[in-house]
């Protein structure tokens, strides 16, 4: 990784694409002849039917340069976001989506597959389906004919609707990249500076030293900026205080979360949430594009005649709605959930609404109540400015202050207790010890056999103990946050997946977090959050890693419906709240005493506190991405706010957002991921999770035998079958029967 630099990916994508061109023409010429009944090798007839490693192997083969490419590209354009890059990336985007839809939209390729799917269906259904392999294959055949079906192959060539549902798809990559570069900018131009200690009274040490840490980079940043290299190097030796300050607090995920949940002074919360909130909005978009004019017109490059996106997410909302709506429109459907949910478990949105509602009917009575014990003790402690007169109701930069308070008040534990016994290193080492005990498989250590993209990434390797400690698989941990050149949040991505056609046996995955990073002589101290965060990435990356699929398309998470492909990351998070595993990780950093015994029981009462509005936070979400592409009209009067207050009257009546809201010019996962029409799946992929540990919790927990048992048939279904086997099919072959939500609202205390 170190050895790349943006300035490669030009040449690198015009050989790749250029060795594509030529070969996927090759392809198609075979297989056009084949289909007619030729011999591709000679110009006499054939009657040997097209075979199945004439047609998939042989396309991942020749679509392998562009795809690893292209996602490492993409993976350093969220790690190490650079201007540079980001030109390079943009300008080489188009030609890799028009790549896409070349494969998907190719007639032939759809027509061979449909003979080969054919084919199969006439044959012995007993003999086609007796081996996984078979069923690998069937399934990505499937896939990938309804993949091409929703990639607009069913359009005739050259019609007028095929050439605008490719200007649609080119303008959606262009628009989604703008969309996350917008969110990136706006959360690193925030900051605000506090020098008033009683502003900072109560908050915990390690917000304190981060914020004071935070304060000195703003200082040796801004030096750069003015080119005063004196000011700079006195900024880089300076002594950092965090009990004196100054504090600069960021909107990056731990510095954000402190402020809200520690900072005593309202009025500070209210500048930051709302600084949050308003990221890549109207509220923050003339700034950040006048700003970056004004760095345009210091380069020296012609600029395009092209007009610029802007930096107002709201722009970008409303044209992406509209596309997507007319998208689906040109395939046939009435919007565009319709067409997300053809690809997913869930068989429409009513069904979705359905499992919303059924949660909501528990969900929303607790979370009044919680809030409504919240605003007692705000009204009761928290002084004349909390007093029903001069504040009738708590605001949304209070709540998360004031439940942290209340949670603090129940359970007699603060949060920066835990924190020095929630050390990274430990808590990686006490993971590591879960997966090998309920999986077989041990993780070793073992960075710096390999470039990485920046000092923080460690490099881990997986070995099965089943076999001799045969290396499995491999995965990269970027694990803290870097305002500066990262995007928020926390993601699993692959590397290099299973395929037996590539030749490779060995997957790599990516896992990235978000997290405290260390400060000054401390280790990184994570939040009991960020722990859950870990695990739940990990999940994913186990899925990826322990595939038993050798058939590229549906091997690790390649190929699982979307709605699906959290359950055993949710899976995961389970364990942070079992006894074995958290005292396997939770030692004092500095003395190694475990965790005091009365802290964990508290820990474990604590896991169901605000429960019910994270329950309606999230139904709220997920519903508001489905209301916004199944019944919204964005041509309509009613504005996407209009929508979001709309929601938010039914899943969370007790919570609306204010006038300056602007949550969705935020909402990464819907408009620049792959959420669309499919935040819900959390809450779907949920049922599942917290089924599954229930199988756990049935053999007992302490059962230490029954705990492997269960886990080594997790491992052969779940985890290994990959997306080769339907994931409700996969589920029945770990539990023995459907899911079932009972233990989902069990597991959040709302039975």
């Amino acid at each position: 990784f170190q050895s790349i630099h943006p300035s490669q990916l030009p040449p690198a994508m015009t050989s790749i694409l250029s060795q594509l061109d030529a070969s996927f023409a090759s392809l198609e010429s075979s297989l056009s002849a084949k289909l007619a009944g030729r011999d591709p090798s000679s110009s006499s007839s054939s009657s040997s039917p097209i075979s199945y490693d004439e047609v998939l192997p042989a396309l991942e083969k020749m679509q392998h340069p562009l795809g690893y490419a292209w996602s490492i590209a993409s993976h350093l354009n969220g790690v190490k976001n650079t201007d540079e890059l980001r030109k390079e990336y943009e300008a080489n985007q188009p030609k890799v989506v028009q790549a896409s839809m070349k494969f998907g939209q190719s007639k032939v390729l759809y027509d061979a597959l449909s003979s080969l799917r054919t084919s199969w269906e006439t044959a012995d259904e007993e003999a086609a389906t007796s081996s996984f392999l078979a069923a690998q294959r069937r399934r990505a055949v499937s896939n990938t004919l309804r993949s091409m079906t929703l990639q607009g192959v069913g359009l005739p060539v050259g019609s007028p609707e095929q050439v605008r549902f490719n200007e649609i798809k080119l303008r959606f990559a262009e628009l989604s990249t703008a969309f996350s570069n917008n969110v990136l900018d706006a959360t690193k131009a925030f900051g605000l500076t506090v020098t008033d200690p009683s502003d900072v009274e109560d908050v915990p040490e390690s917000a304190l030293a981060m914020w004071a840490e935070a304060h000195r980079r703003f200082l040796v940043k801004e030096a750069e900026t003015e080119g005063d290299e004196e000011k700079k190097t006195e900024a880089e030796g300076m002594e950092v205080d965090a009990a004196k300050g100054p504090w600069r607090i960021t909107l990056d995920g731990p510095s954000y979360i402190a402020a809200m949940q520690h900072m005593p002074n309202r009025d500070v919360r209210k500048k930051v949430y709302l600084g949050y909130l308003t990221r890549a909005s109207e509220f923050t978009a003339s700034e950040a594009e006048a700003e970056a004019e004004a760095a345009d017109n210091k380069g020296e490059e012609t600029k395009e005649e092209k007009a610029p996106i802007g930096k107002n997410n709201v722009l970008i909302i409303e044209e992406i709605l509209k596309l997507r709506k007319e998208m689906a429109g040109l395939l046939g459907f009435d919007n565009y959930a319709e067409m997300s949910l053809a690809s997913k478990m869930a068989p429409d949105v009513a069904s979705v609404t359905n499992l919303s509602n059924l949660i909501l009917e528990k969900a929303l009575p607790a979370a009044q109540r919680e809030l409504a014990a919240a605003t007692d003790l705000a009204r009761a402690t928290g002084g004349p400015e909390y007093s029903e007169s001069n504040l009738p109701k708590l605001m949304p930069w209070d709540t998360s202050f004031w439940v942290e308070r209340l949670k603090e008040k129940t359970f007699d534990l603060k949060e920066e207790e835990l924190r020095p016994y929630f050390a990274l290193d430990a808590v990686l080492k006490g993971m590591f010890g879960l997966i090998e005990r309920i999986f077989d498989v041990e993780v070793r250590d073992a960075t710096g056999t390999v470039e990485v993209w920046h000092p923080d990434v460690r490099f881990f390797t997986l070995h099965d103990e089943s076999d001799e400690g045969k290396h499995i698989a491999s995965f990269y941990l970027d694990p803290y946050s870097r305002p500066a050149d990262k995007r928020g949040g926390a993601w699993m991505a692959d590397c290099l997946g299973k395929s037996e056609a590539l030749g490779f046996d060995v997957p790599v995955a990516y896992l990235t977090c978000n997290g405290s990073p260390p400060v000054g002589d401390k280790p990184s101290l994570m939040t009991f959050r960020e722990v859950e965060t870990l695990f739940h990435e990990t999940g994913h990356g186990l899925q990826h890693m322990l595939t038993r699929a050798t058939v590229g398309d549906v091997s690790g998470i390649n190929g699982v419906e979307w709605d699906a492909v959290e359950l055993p990351s949710q899976f995961m998070e389970n364990w942070c709240y079992d006894k074995p595993t958290v005292y396997g990780f939770a030692k004092h950093y500095q003395t190694g005493e475990p965790l005091p015994e009365e802290m964990f029981e508290k820990l474990k009462e604590q896991k169901t506190f605000g429960a019910g509005m994270m329950a309606c936070r999230q139904l709220l979400f997920g519903m508001m991405d489905m209301e916004l592409h199944s019944n919204f009209d964005p041509n309509g009067e009613e504005t996407i706010f209009d929508l979001q207050r709309r929601m938010a009257e039914i899943y969370t009546p007790y919570a609306l957002p204010v006038e300056e809201d602007r949550f969705l010019c935020g909402f990464s996962h819907i408009f620049a991921g792959g959420y669309a029409a499919g935040y819900y799946s959390y809450k779907w992929a949920e049922v599942m999770s917290a089924d599954a540990f229930g199988a756990f919790e049935e053999v007992g927990l302490d059962n230490e035998e029954g705990v492997k048992e269960v886990g080594k048939k997790f491992r052969e279904t779940v985890l290994a079958l990959g997306g080769g086997v339907a994931p409700m099919d996969v589920f029945k072959s770990f539990r023995g029967r459907e899911p079932s939500p009972e233990a989902l609202l069990r597991h959040n205390g709302l039975v």
